[in-house]
């Protein structure tokens, strides 16, 4: 599939407006071709490397820096550190995004997979709290700060590059790719972590852990190659000159587009909490159940490969029905199965795990993730782009799935094992997204300059 047909015609739906963008019908197959491939790998290696923290915050982070703490404690303090890479999303998203107004999409994304690679590489070779004391959780979440500085300006680049590439009855389906870099990512991480699972048994936390890590400066050195070769955005090139009237482009999205961020990141808040309830806590309490390790691993795999599938065909059918009735569908599903998934969850059989993780993470969470980039992507003007779109997705990057985990754990304490709290926390986020898509107007067919 090229992204240089025509779009489908929906019944009842306004014309799409004529592009104005000049360089996007001019486009290269062969050029389209390399930015969306250069946006799904690069995503795809990073977000291999910042949900890779999120695996071994599950089943490896409380046993080997949290280790003398009571095993409650221990993962809910893994699950902080966790929480710490996502609070700095939003912050990597201003900076990046600040920069990547000015100075242009391409630089930033470079950037973004350097910090990305130089911080997971440090990890693998972290010593543990025995031999360095609290020295060793210091450094940790210091790492997981600079993972979430990186991937917060990832996505904003890698998903404007080809937004602002894509001809209007392709850009869903086209910024889909950089998105479809997350589940993609997640994948490899699974695969990887369970590998070294099985192939190192009870070496694994002692050393098989590591590995995953290290492999992070490989895949790093690929990305770059990728992504060196791919053409700046035609929309930024044409505001270059107006590079002295940006001094600032935070001030400017949040003296003019407050609204937009606010309700875009509430929006935004329905795929990261499937991610984080599902991916992260889900799996420690699978494992905890005594399900084994390698077999939740190995399910896990499974659900970021059905999201990958999902995503895009969501993003595809957002094009031809808009971005709003996607995302509503996948949050009213969300609302609906919030509580008989998570008991399907946490019911201590591998059955229940798998097909909580199939309908949650896999057809809920690609519902979602598919058309979202775009959609919140479409909310801003060129020149404030990167700056407003990464604040909004980050923002909810940040709350849904960097405080999921804690939350869920938390209210599992405070209500001594019970699962209702949990789902009720769920089924609200879901809510709460579906209420500002509705306050939200479709962008599927606005033009962007």
């Amino acid at each position: 599939m090229t992204l240089q047909s025509k779009a489908p015609t929906v019944p009842g739906a306004p014309p799409p407006p004529a592009d104005t963008s000049g360089q996007q019908a001019t486009l290269t197959t062969v050029e389209m071709r390399r930015i969306l491939a250069s946006g799904f790998i690069g995503s795809a290696i990073e977000f291999y490397d910042f949900i890779l923290y999120g695996t071994a915050a599950s089943i490896v982070f409380n046993r080997v820096y949290f280790a003398g703490l009571d095993a409650g404690v221990a993962i809910f303090a893994s699950f902080v550190t966790l929480a710490v890479g996502y609070v700095a999303r939003p912050v990597g998203g201003v900076i990046f995004g600040h920069f990547g107004d000015r100075a242009g999409r391409k630089r930033m994304l470079v950037l973004s997979m350097l910090l990305m690679g130089v911080a997971t590489t440090l990890i693998g070779v972290l010593p543990t709290t025995a031999q360095i004391g609290v020295a060793a959780p210091v450094i940790l979440v210091l790492l997981r700060l600079v993972q979430g500085i990186a991937v917060g300006g990832e996505w904003g680049g890698a998903a404007l590059m080809a937004l602002e590439h894509a001809p209007t009855e392709k850009r869903g389906f086209a910024t889909s790719f950089a998105s479809a870099g997350g589940p993609a990512g997640a994948l490899l991480a699974t695969l990887v972590v369970t590998l070294m699972s099985a192939t190192t048994g009870d070496q694994f936390l002692v050393w098989g852990w590591r590995v995953p890590f290290l492999l992070s400066a490989v895949l790093i050195v690929i990305g770059l190659v990728i992504r060196l070769k791919v053409t700046e955005s035609p929309m930024f090139q044409q505001l270059q000159e107006e590079s002295d009237k940006r001094k600032v482009p935070i001030v400017e999205v949040l003296r003019n587009h407050r609204r937009a961020v606010g309700l875009a990141l509430v929006a935004a808040l329905g795929f990261p909490a499937c991610q984080g309830l599902l991916t992260v806590w889900g799996v420690s309490i699978a494992v905890e159940s005594g399900v084994e390790r390698t077999d939740v691993l190995l399910w896990k795999a499974v659900g970021a490969g059905i999201t990958l599938v999902v995503t895009f065909v969501a993003a595809r059918l957002s094009d031809r029905f808009g971005r709003r009735r996607m995302l509503l569908a996948g949050g009213a599903l969300g609302v609906v199965c919030a509580y008989p998934l998570l008991l399907l969850l946490a019911n201590g059989t591998l059955w229940g795990f798998a097909i909580a993780i199939v309908m949650g993470n896999g057809v809920i969470q690609g519902m979602l993730f598919g058309p979202l980039g775009a959609f919140v992507a479409e909310q801003f003007p060129t020149r404030v782009r990167y700056t407003g779109a990464s604040l909004a997705y980050q923002g909810g990057s940040t709350l849904g799935a960097g405080f999921a985990p804690m939350i869920a754990a938390g209210l599992m304490v405070v209500a001594s094992g019970a699962i209702w709290p949990v789902a009720l926390f769920w089924a609200g986020v879901m809510a709460a997204g579906m209420v500002a898509v509705l306050a939200i107007r479709e962008s599927s067919r606005s033009t962007l300059t």
